[in-house]
């Protein structure tokens, strides 16, 4: 207890009354009820897990979520699971699933007796409606679609119910990643049919349906109806949203006790890392890196404070997904005829030499070794290192060199031209300068936004780094389009189809040149390029195909045509680190999964 904290507690009225050993006993008594200001808050009652992240969720609706933690990770399954070690797909709310030999038929097989967290069962009803009347319906802006459009149209599967516990779905041709799309918790989550269907089926004065402004975060989170692990109990914005247990959750454990083990989650919005690392050192939080991995000087600092600390590391390899820089490129008008981007900043970020010469220009050597302290992965593709499409260096895809001088000669040749006071401008006169945005409190990415303004202050560019508020980039990249270049992570899996969303021209993560969207104001003009378009082909190619050997050549050659093109400027990926109390039982940690937490409803807390 500090000095300030121990003084505001009203134990002064008894201070004149300490000559007495009865006033001591008062004393105490008093003392007692003062509860300091930090101190790890305990649970009423069973298990307690006290989890962070940086900021508050964007939605409660499955349908609008674009960013990674989120609710749904501990709320909601899908008919299938990926185990976050061998990266298998698994049964979840289906028990089984069936397919013929041509692999255009699937049939799952629930399990009996599902239920909502309000009761209601949970049927095969409800599975159509997810599918036919969220994801694939056009007016719904959910990232699950993108991973489901099959071959040159785009055309989903049919969805039908067999019998409550059976459906069906038909695909117009064969398509390898359907039953990865089917597993959580990046696939399909299971949405109530007897709570939403209304909604689907009814607009709101913005002429949009009312389902995509139903479950936002202003919703009571008692209201919030769900068939996973744990249930929302209650949300303070800005300071924490409480979970706990599913008493209608299906899973049961070896000795056929119900899960999960944990009664209550308190998930808490600390929007910096560095007092997320003070917190979890003096045991307010139980985990630390579940939802990014651990900064690596944290890892140092705390390596020498497990024993006493009583609590474990654990080092899964290299982290899936993908750190990147690119640049706004869209060249099409808002509503209004104005130019998403400005047509000066367009004609640079959609010069190839520009984007080639930035990428050379980035010391990421530096970057690992200051930053990450050697700890982190120099990333030359965009698939997974885990994945078996990945191309490694050794195999031919190599790294983008540090080149600065080549870096100015790329520019020149281009028509930039540097003046007297070494700044570069372009054919017309303009001074290069942009503005770089990414999630503020996140001390790595701040770092690497610092040492890039530096690297490309030395070819003559001028960088305004501006870290803003996770939801408020969110907003910028994915719904107004108001930026000129951006820096965040994307998650990443085994199959590269996992991130159509991203790399397919119409995808709804297609940020860097982002295709009119549902439920947005439209935009005038849009246009893929050429190799935008030749990406929609190989994608769409590697999902047609089963032959492993010919998956990997497709891929390969996307990867290959990534680093010619450069629509995005890999960086650095982070090392998998996570730092766990001793007490918690049954972490499996790896560096496959997006979160260190995959299997939460198995875990268990020792008091």
């Amino acid at each position: 207890m500090g000095l300030r904290q121990f003084f505001s507690c009203s134990w002064r009225p008894w201070f004149k009354r300490l000559l007495g050993g009865w006033a001591i006993a008062v004393l105490l008594s008093q003392l007692s009820g003062c509860q300091p200001i930090g101190l790890r808050p305990q649970a009423t009652q069973g298990q307690q897990l006290i989890l962070s992240t940086l900021t508050d969720p964007k939605t409660f609706n499955y349908a609008n979520n674009q960013s990674f933690p989120n609710i749904f990770l501990f709320a909601y399954e899908g008919l299938t699971r990926e185990n976050g070690v061998t990266g298998a797909i698994e049964p979840a709310l289906a028990e089984s699933w069936t397919t013929t030999p041509d692999r255009q038929h699937f049939v799952f097989t629930l399990r009996p007796g599902l239920k909502w967290s309000d009761g209601q069962p949970l049927t095969a009803e409800d599975v159509v409606f997810t599918y036919r009347d969220i994801v694939f319906n056009p007016e719904v802006p959910t990232n699950a679609k993108d991973g489901l459009r099959i071959g040159t149209k785009g055309v989903f599967p049919t969805v039908k119910q067999l019998d409550e516990r059976r459906v069906e779905f038909t695909l117009p041709e064969p398509f390898s990643p359907f039953l990865r799309a089917t597993a959580g918790p990046d696939g399909v989550m299971i949405q109530p049919r007897h709570i939403l269907e209304k909604t689907i089926h009814t607009r709101g004065a913005d002429g949009n349906l009312q389902f995509i402004s139903t479950w936002n975060t202003d919703t009571p989170p008692r209201e919030i109806v769900v068939n996973g692990p744990f249930l929302l109990d209650s949300y303070t914005a800005g300071q924490r949203l409480v979970f706990r247990r599913n008493p209608y959750y299906w899973r049961r454990d070896a000795q056929n006790l119900p899960l999960p083990h944990i009664d209550r989650i308190v998930w808490q919005f600390i929007e910096n890392t560095d007092t997320q690392l003070l917190r979890f050192r003096s045991s307010e939080l139980d985990v630390m890196g579940d939802a990014r991995p651990l900064r690596p000087e944290y890892y140092s600092l705390l390596k020498q404070e497990e024993k006493r600390g009583n609590f474990q590391l654990y080092n899964g390899g290299p982290a899936s997904g993908m750190l990147y820089l690119t640049f706004n490129q869209n060249t099409a008008r808002n509503q209004a005829g104005q130019p998403i981007v400005d047509p000066v900043k367009q004609k640079w970020f959609n010069n190839l030499a520009f984007r080639q010469a930035i990428a050379q220009a980035i010391d990421r050597d530096r970057m690992n070794n200051n930053i990450f302290r050697g700890l982190g992965i120099v990333q030359t593709s965009p698939i997974s290192v885990q994945s078996p499409y990945f191309l490694a260096p050794e195999a031919g895809l190599k790294g983008i060199a540090y080149d600065p001088n080549q870096a100015r000669r790329l520019l020149q040749s281009a028509g930039f031209r540097y003046n007297g006071q070494g700044q570069l401008l372009d054919a017309e006169g303009n001074r290069v300068r942009f503005t770089l945005n990414t999630n503020a409190g996140n001390k790595v990415r701040e770092a690497i936004g610092a040492q890039i303004k530096q690297d490309l202050s030395h070819i003559g560019i001028q960088v305004d780094f501006n870290p803003i508020n996770f939801n408020t980039l969110g907003d910028k990249i994915s719904t107004t389009r108001d930026w000129d270049a951006h820096m965040i992570g994307f998650t990443g899996g085994l199959d590269p189809h996992g991130d159509a969303n991203f790399w397919m021209s119409r995808g709804a993560s297609h940020y860097f040149n982002l295709a009119p969207q549902p439920g947005q104001p439209g935009i005038i003009g849009w246009q893929p390029k050429e190799w935008e378009q030749e990406i929609d082909r190989l994608f769409i190619a590697g999902a047609r195909e089963y032959d492993e050997t010919k998956r990997k050549a497709i891929y390969a050659a996307f990867q290959r045509l990534v680093q010619e093109k450069v629509p995005i400027i890999l960086l650095v990926n982070d090392r998998a680190l996570m730092a766990a109390r001793n007490t918690i039982q049954g972490l499996e940690y790896s560096g496959l999964p997006s979160w260190g937490l995959w299997n939460i409803q198995d875990l268990k807390i020792l008091k």
